[in-house]
């Protein structure tokens, strides 16, 4: 594919939060009025592969300018997947520090939640192995009495419960230690759902949080509405999206 053309590509769409397979294949109509469908699919997958475009959705695509998300990983949250990657190799776990909001949230929390999450099987059998190797507050599956008389006042709260099966997760390797971490697309599902345990994150904080996280990253968002489905929550964030940023989400939610 001419240069060229590549660079009016990403001219043409490059405002755009998202845009179809159909604004694509008139793109490409204009410069090659005879183009066949099973050519477009090579060119498709020729800027896929070359990093011009990314799936957001099935149909729906953005310019790569934007960045993936990968937070920072603490010496706290290390040492803590340090030893679930020891003593439950192979289980399926992820872990994470609601710190990751504040370059998205417009006031900075004095709150901070370290979470856990795991195969069901194994949620008492970790929950007892971290209480015996640290000095944190540890929460098993904690109900809304916990959060509001325990978890508000802790220090070191580390939230450990299950983890819903097909969560989007990523594996990272931090200094020869192999972890899971969520996905963006995870996080931003479950701060909406669990209003009660990211109680600081809510209000006109999480469109904020949403917002910024859109605006700053490439979001997958068949990854996030599926997720959302798993959680029962997919049309009420929908909903939320289309009422407080829908400049961001109007090529993607129909």
């Amino acid at each position: 594919m001419p240069k060229i053309i590549e660079n009016r590509l990403i001219e043409e769409f490059k405002e755009r939060d998202a845009f179809s397979r159909e604004a694509l294949f008139d793109f490409f109509r204009y410069y090659e009025p005879d183009l066949k469908e099973g050519t477009f699919g090579w060119r498709i997958y020729d800027l896929k592969n070359k990093n011009i475009i990314k799936s957001v959705q099935r149909g729906y695509y953005t310019i790569s300018y934007k960045p993936k998300f990968k937070p920072e990983i603490s010496g706290e949250i290390l040492k803590l997947a340090k030893l679930i990657s020891e003593r439950f190799e192979d289980v399926k776990h992820c872990i994470w520090s609601t710190d990751w909001f504040n370059e998205f949230s417009q006031h900075q929390s004095g709150k901070r939640l370290i979470i856990i999450e795991i195969e069901k099987d194994f949620i008492e059998s970790l929950f007892y192995e971290l209480k015996d190797n640290f000095k944190f507050d540890f929460y098993l599956n904690p109900d809304e009495k916990a959060i509001d008389f325990y978890i508000s006042e802790s220090k070191n709260p580390v939230i450990i419960k299950k983890l819903i099966t097909r969560s989007p997760i990523s594996k990272r390797t931090e200094k020869r230690i192999k972890f899971h971490t969520p996905l963006l697309e995870k996080i931003l599902v479950d701060v909406f759902t669990e209003s009660k345990l990211f109680y600081f994150y809510q209000g006109a904080e999480l469109m904020h949080i949403y917002e910024n996280a859109l605006k700053n990253y490439t979001i997958n968002f068949t990854k996030l509405f599926s997720y959302a489905k798993r959680r029962d929550q997919e049309q009420d964030i929908k909903q939320f999206m289309t009422n407080n940023i829908s400049h961001l989400v109007k090529d993607v939610i129909e």
